[in-house]
Order: C-alpha cells, then sequence, then structure tokens
C-alpha cells in the first residue's frame, strides 16, 4: 500500500516502486489522504478543482497497475508551511485531523487488504508540506495499529540535488522566494537512505502517470514541477527519474537494498 498527501504525489516519488510491483504480481493499493482541491492549477480551487484531480488520479494508477484507489476524504491543507491561517482551511483539513482517528481509518484498509507494506513519507514530509507531514505521523500509527511489518519512506536523495541546484545557481537567477539552502534539510541525506530501488524499466509507466495529473502541469506564476520534468528528453529522463529511494529505520544506516522486499542482511 503506498499513502499519499494529495493526487500527482504517487507520480513524483514512487510510480516506478508501484509499477515495478505490480508487473511482479504484487496487489498495489493507492491511498490519498485529500482530493487536492487547494492546488494550484488553471481551475480555480474548490470541489470542481478536487473532482478534476480524482479522475487523473485514477488515470494514473491504472497505468500503474493498482488494484484499488482509495481517498480518506480529508481536505486539502494548502501549500503554506503552517498550511495556510487556519480559519481559510477547510474544516476537515488534513493537517487539524486527529491523527489516532485518521490512523484506525487507515489501519482498517491496511487490514482489510493484509498488506505486507506501507509506503509513507520521512519526518520533513519531504519538501515540507504540511500534510506530507500529516502522512507521516499517520502512516506510522497506522503501521502499527494494523502490524503491518514493512515500512517504507519514500524520499529523495538530497546531496546530489543540493550539488546541482549550487551548480545551477552559478549559471540561473532563481526566483526570490526560491532558497536553495533550504533543500539541505529536505528529504535524507544519502546516508539515511536503506532502498535504492531501480525502476528504468518503468519509466514509461512513471512518465505516463505524471502526464496524467494533467491539472497540475499548469497554474501558478512559474513553470509547475510536473511542466519542467515532462520537458526532460525520454533517454535523459529515464537516467534522472530511474532511481527511487526509500527509508526503512528499523534497518541500520548504511543499508544498501534495490529491492522493497528486500531482506537485511541478505
Amino acid at each position: 500500500m503506498f499513502f499519499h498527501a494529495h493526487p500527482d504525489d504517487e507520480a513524483l516519488l514512487t510510480a516506478g516502486t508501484m509499477a515495478m510491483l505490480a508487473a511482479e504480481g504484487h496487489r498495489v493499493v493507492l491511498v490519498v489522504a485529500t482530493a487536492g482541491e487547494r492546488g494550484l492549477a488553471e481551475m480555480a480551487p474548490g470541489d470542481a478543482l478536487g473532482e478534476t484531480r480524482l479522475k487523473e488520479l485514477y488515470e494514473s494508477a491504472a497505468l500503474l497497475g493498482c488494484a484499488r484507489v482509495e481517498c480518506l476524504g480529508y481536505g486539502d491543507s494548502g501549500l503554506s508551511p503552517k498550511g495556510g491561517v487556519a480559519d481559510e482551511r477547510p474544516d476537515n483539513a488534513f493537517i487539524d485531523a486527529d491523527t489516532e482517528a485518521a490512523a484506525k481509518a487507515l489501519a482498517a484498509i491496511l487490514q482489510e487488504e493484509q498488506a505486507d507494506l506501507l509506503a509513507i513519507y520521512d519526518p520533513a514530509g519531504g519538501y515540507g508540506h504540511p500534510d506530507h507531514v500529516q502522512v507521516h505521523r499517520v502512516g506510522k500509527r497506522a503501521a502499527k495499529i494494523a502490524g503491518t511489518e514493512i515500512v517504507l519512506e519514500a524520499t529523495v536523495n538530497r546531496d546530489p540535488l543540493v550539488r546541482l541546484l549550487k551548480l545551477a545557481g552559478r549559471f540561473y537567477r532563481f526566483p526570490p522566494e526560491f532558497d536553495v539552502r533550504t533543500f539541505e534539510s529536505a528529504y535524507s541525506s544519502s546516508e539515511t537512505i536503506t532502498h535504492w530501488v531501480n525502476v528504468r524499466k518503468y519509466t514509461k509507466q512513471k512518465r505516463a502517470s505524471m502526464a496524467a495529473h494533467a491539472s497540475q502541469a499548469s497554474g501558478g506564476d512559474s513553470d509547475r514541477t510536473l511542466a519542467v520534468m515532462l520537458k526532460v528528453p525520454r533517454p535523459l529522463y529515464r537516467f534522472v527519474f530511474g532511481t527511487e529511494w526509500y527509508v526503512r529505520r528499523d534497518l541500520p544506516p548504511g543499508t544498501r537494498l534495490t529491492h522493497p522486499f528486500d531482506r537485511w542482511p541478505k
């Protein structure tokens, strides 16, 4: 089971792994906490955007071979570090959800599916989105309730990312609000990552999953992340997006595994 905050998060972080596991014959289940109705897009935030993004989620899931898709039905908390001003958030914003109640809802699906593995986010929620941080808290607790043995924290190897951004900063002027230093504490460092999953064989599905989220390729004042990624030439895309990273906290730092179900020590 893969637990994400919003539609399109699965495409960015875990799509290759999901497609790989489905191709190997595993039953893959995708759960999102919200419909992403407050995301940036050409259409205005609200129910219509949420409905559009859920449709895109189902299309993405089908491309990846998912057997089941569920939305827990919480409200999108918004993009700011604190989820926006409290009185501007929906009454059921995921950031305001009772962690135990949300965990029990997720645990019920884990138990129904008899899931062997749950993928969530690292404690920082990757780049710090409040809903992503909540996914970590809720997912960790749900796994404990359900007795799910393997919990993987989907992340990005920040070390080469920071080096690349610093190099790019010598030739490109980033927008004033973009601070490269924030990435020094985002995601996970190389030494903490336990799983380096080669998904190059499944980058065609991963790219198609990204493309399915068309509403998230536009909107806002600058190029969106998905739009930039989809402009990467296909041969280079396979190289750049051909690895997905995870941290499993019950394994010692320095562990290097290549498949979600690999056991340590080998």
